[in-house]
């Protein structure tokens, strides 16, 4: 993986190549290999690179292609760049070294950027013709590497981070009231959006140009274009399992070291199990434990799975003593306030290793391809959820399990089926909106948006569908891209580690994503499908053992570690000058739940992660 930027404008002799080597700079943690930028005419481009593929000079980028008409920076992998380059070279064309960024380029310059609907893998890939003057943005199926861009008047600038289009100077900071309001329902914004106005993420399968100052924007793939399919059951247990090897074979390619995170689920041991069988020389995995996995411990299932593949194990042992320090690291890692607090372990992980490895696979992407939630399995019962939600009464819902049921009800209770599926996925209601700890300049502005339109428009595009498939797509298109991936990623390249993530392999995902959703949930049984095409590569006990899914104790953390710290931040002199919060709604909440009367751990810790954000990036702005 890799940091990409770039800054293009028509209406000037040229971008200033000091502010494009400043946005380069400031990815240096993507990619502390080799930091270079290309600048000629309208355009800009800068990379910072981390060598996994021809680590040689022949892999650097900006590369420009042989005839010089284009030049290309790349972020990501494309696990069939050998297929292609065969095919290249059966057509006479001749590569210089052996990087999947050559054969990229190549690709592009021979067949147009449109080629890039027949890459397998993940990316983030600029390209700048220099004949046309025209900018190609293309970001990957399911947004495994995030792309951010800026719209100027006359051009656009655009980065793997936003911190490299603050750096560019051309973008006035402000706070985009749409995105709050989802970030306060569901930890993070949605879709295009990001908390920075006019700065947008390119989306998944989408590509983008810009030409003499316009812009256009196109969906080049996406979940409607799966095929249904017709197999057996029988069929489809054989296939998945030829996909799943395959994908995890062509993600092994590396010409650095290749490791897998272990956690002793299904996903990474199905992963671990496949590598083993393809790696040249001994696999690496890596486990964590951690002081607080409040009695959740992954070690020992970890460690049995490592023995029965005869890896070459390795425990790390991470500690929550420097939390404050780390969430104010997170916050400028992602740029915008983040609410999944799994980014702290994955984060910590990742430092331990200090530059042991750089690359490793791991199982993201299983639970909403192959039907991992309690929610699908709820869903494939919908008539009795729904009669139950509307007749049992709340008060006979207590403590933790009692609050969770209560909210699944309360759910399903909902006769709106997109509100249905956004309130599956956030603790908070309608009835206590969390916006109620804002201020009320800022709920004014929040009361003009809708936080569900893009569950709307997720349950517009797939009503065809069944209940759970619906929500499986929806998962796919939202939670997957704007939470889980974007956790991922920038934990993982905030220490210059590349995370790949073979269940979200193009060949094995057009293949289930088409099956019924009777073959991934079926009586009760999450992943059936999935469990069973593992029998026999993946021991019984892991396969048919429960979920048991890491929970960081954030609403712990809130009333112990970090108490002084969060009544520091917010409650403070400072932060009630900025007009941000409601501090009297606000103090109310943190009092009941550090005194343990009430459980309001999630909205407190958005609370605290936008407060964290704001205090960095617009606490000496009077105008906001």
């Amino acid at each position: 993986m890799c940091g990409v930027c770039g800054w293009v404008e028509f209406g000037s002799d040229r971008p200033d190549a000091s502010r494009v080597q400043g946005m380069t700079d400031s990815l240096a943690h993507r990619g502390p290999d080799r930091r270079a930028i290309w600048v000629h005419g309208a355009a800009g481009l800068g990379h910072a690179r981390l060598s996994i593929l021809d680590i040689s000079s022949a892999g650097n980028q900006p590369m420009v292609s042989d005839d010089g008409e284009w030049v290309i920076i790349f972020n990501g992998e494309i696990y069939n760049f050998k297929d292609l380059r065969r095919e290249l070279e059966g057509e006479g064309v001749k590569f210089t070294g052996h990087s999947d960024t050559e054969v990229a380029l190549c690709a592009i310059a021979r067949c147009g950027p449109e080629v890039i609907r027949r890459f397998n893998g993940i990316f983030a890939i600029a390209v700048w013709n220099l004949p046309r003057r025209e900018l190609f943005l293309a970001r990957d199926r399911f947004g495994v590497k995030p792309l951010y861009y800026y719209r100027l008047p006359d051009g656009i600038v655009f980065g793997s981070e936003i911190k490299a289009i603050l750096k560019s100077g051309r973008v006035q900071s402000a706070i985009d009231p749409a995105a709050l309001h989802e970030f306060m329902y569901f930890g993070s914004a949605l879709g295009p959006n990001t908390l920075f106005r006019h700065i947008q993420k390119l989306e998944p399968g989408h590509w983008l140009r810009c030409r003499s100052g316009e812009v256009q924007e196109e969906c080049y793939w996406s979940a409607e274009q799966v095929q249904p399919l017709n197999d057996d059951f029988d069929t489809a247990v054989l296939r998945v399992r030829e996909l799943l090897e395959g994908a995890v074979r062509r993600q092994l390619v590396s010409d650095v070291p290749v490791g897998v995170f272990l956690s002793g689920g299904v996903d990474s041991s199905c992963i671990a199990a496949f590598a083993t069988h393809h790696y040249p020389g001994k696999l690496q995995t890596f486990a964590a434990g951690f002081d607080f996995d409040r009695g959740i411990n992954e070690l020992p299932k970890a460690r049995r799975v490592a023995a029965q593949l005869g890896t070459e194990h390795h425990e790390i042992h991470v500690t929550s003593e420097s939390l404050p320090d780390v969430l104010e690291k997170l916050v400028i890692h992602h740029d915008e306030p983040f609410s999944d607090a799994a980014n702290i372990p994955l984060y910590l992980m990742c430092q331990q290793l200090g530059g042991k490895i750089k690359v490793v696979l791991q199982g993201d992407g299983g639970d909403e391809i192959f039907g991992g939630y309690r929610r699908y399995e709820m869903l494939g019962r919908f008539k009795f959820w729904s009669r139950v939600g509307k007749l049992v009464p709340r008060r006979w819902l207590v403590g933790e399990s009692g609050r969770r049921l209560r909210r699944m009800l309360v759910a399903f209770a909902e006769d709106d089926d997109a509100i249905r599926m956004a309130l599956l996925l956030t603790v908070e209601t309608q009835d206590a909106p969390p916006i109620r700890i804002l201020s009320r300049r800022w709920i004014e502005q929040l009361e003009e948006s809708d936080p569900f339109t893009r569950y709307r428009e997720m349950n517009h595009r797939f009503a065809h569908l069944d209940r759970v498939q619906r929500m499986l797509y929806t998962d796919v298109n939202i939670i997957l891209p704007d939470i889980f991936l974007e956790k991922v990623d920038k934990a993982t390249m905030a220490h210059g580690i590349e995370s790949r993530v073979p269940l979200l392999d193009n060949e094995l995902t057009d293949y289930v994503m088409g099956l019924p959703s009777k073959f991934k949930v079926r009586r009760g049984q999450k992943k059936w499908l999935l469990r069973q095409a593992l029998r026999g590569i993946v021991a019984d006990d892991i396969l048919d053992g429960p979920k048991t899914g890491f929970e960081v104790p954030f609403g712990y953390w809130l009333r112990e570690p970090l108490k002084e710290f969060s009544l520091q931040i917010l409650l403070d002199a400072e932060t009630k000058q900025w007009n941000l919060f409601n501090n009297d709604v606000l103090g109310k909440l943190l009092r009941e739940h550090q005194s343990g009367r009430r459980n309001h751990g999630f909205l407190l810790w958005k609370a605290l992660n936008l407060a964290l954000w704001y205090k960095t990036y617009f606490a000496d702005d009077v105008s906001l």
